[in-house]
């Protein structure tokens, strides 16, 4: 294990990307194409992302479409953004799926927000991680005499100046996603 400053910083943005990822999905009263990523639908004795069985796209600010491609999966489409979780109900007009997206109540909003705290948690701890990953290989490589004790502290402050750059940003991207879900 050896430090570089380039995998550490990747490792990180990796902790953001995912961390905005699943901030995608949290419904916000608003119509967004990224709203269905996480809907999987049973299709060709598979369970298949809805990105790959029709394409999804926004008709206003509360109604999403869908367009399925295959008929005869219009029905597994539907039942598939029924059950998935996010409190939609499609309505079936042929090949497409018309969801209207229903405003949210004052509860739901806490709740989301909540759960937006869980996924920043989880991306602040990732980051740390990484931190911790960093501080033991320039111990290591201190330890190995392969640097200095003043480079010791150099990478130190290197390593910690990155965490603290990117805990600020999952702290300012739960910032933004908590007030978009508080706008009524």
């Amino acid at each position: 294990m050896s430090y570089d400053k380039k995998d550490i910083e990747r490792r990180m943005e990796g902790a953001i990307s995912a961390l905005q990822s699943e901030l995608v999905g949290l419904r916000t009263g608003r119509a967004s194409i990224n709203l269905l990523d996480t809907v999987q639908v049973m299709a060709y004795g598979a369970s298949v992302p809805m990105s790959q069985v029709g394409s999804v796209s926004v008709m206003d600010s509360r109604m999403l479409a869908v367009s399925i491609w295959d008929k005869t999966i219009v029905a597994a489409a539907d039942k598939a953004i029924r059950e998935a979780g996010l409190g939609l109900n499609p309505v079936v007009d042929g090949q497409n799926l018309r969801i209207p997206i229903p405003p949210l109540n004052e509860e739901r909003r806490v709740e989301l927000t909540k759960v937006a705290g869980k996924y920043a948690e989880s991306a602040r701890v990732a980051v740390r991680n990484v931190r911790r990953d960093g501080m033991d290989a320039i111990k290591k490589m201190e330890k190995d005499n392969e640097i200095n004790e003043d480079q010791l502290h150099s990478k130190s402050d290197e390593v910690q100046k990155l965490t603290d750059t990117f805990v600020k940003l999952v702290d300012d991207t739960l910032k933004a996603k908590d007030a978009e879900i508080m706008q009524v």
